[in-house]
């Protein structure tokens, strides 16, 4: 499955990722994540949670475990934003969404965001799609409760690979989407 589109007159697509992308997938999201302050985008977690946010063995685990897949979105050729989806009990695991910071507050993140949404419904079967964000990032929050996610009140501590919380009671807050049936969807949403 993949999906070209275009920012900015230039040509993006969006597919699943290759085994030989790990370092470079692993790398983008530390940056987006955890960026040096001269090269921080609009959302990042680097003031909240120190250390790496994945490595290389994190992310080729995620995508060689059963029911989950990287996807990743490339502007201009060049890996510019990824997102993890995994099959799960109650619906779609969306995680990992990830844009390079040079590229955030392009529109890049939503069109990363939408092709996993489509994965995982067409693909993967999912009714639903859940997340984890981190409870102290509203500006975040905000951005997918924008995109018709809700929170659905439930927490979890933060997770020890995922770096090491700078504050007390750091958590995971979950938010949820039922997903769109296809007489909804319409041509107008992201065309495969």
């Amino acid at each position: 499955m993949t999906r070209r589109t275009t920012m900015a007159g230039q040509s993006c697509k969006f597919r699943v990722a290759g085994q030989a992308e790990v370092p470079a997938i692993a790398s983008l999201v530390n940056r987006a994540y955890r960026p040096a302050p001269q090269e921080a985008g609009w959302t990042h977690e680097a003031h909240l949670v120190a250390g790496m946010r994945t490595d290389a063995s994190h992310v080729a685990g995620l995508m060689t475990a059963p029911g989950s897949v990287v996807l990743v979105g490339l502007w201009l050729d060049q890996l510019a934003a990824c997102v993890q989806v995994e099959t799960r009990r109650h619906g779609s695991y969306i995680g990992m969404l990830a844009v390079d910071p040079a590229m955030q507050a392009k529109g890049l993140g939503t069109q990363m965001l939408q092709f996993a949404e489509r994965y995982a419904g067409e693909v993967q079967g999912a009714a639903r799609f859940v997340m984890t964000v981190v409870s102290h990032r509203q500006e975040l929050v905000s951005f997918y409760l924008r995109r018709g996610y809700e929170l659905t009140g439930r927490t979890q501590g933060f997770p020890s690979y995922a770096g090491v919380p700078k504050q007390p009671g750091l958590e995971l807050v979950e938010l949820a989407k039922q997903a769109k049936r296809p007489s909804d969807a319409g041509s107008a949403d992201v065309p495969i």
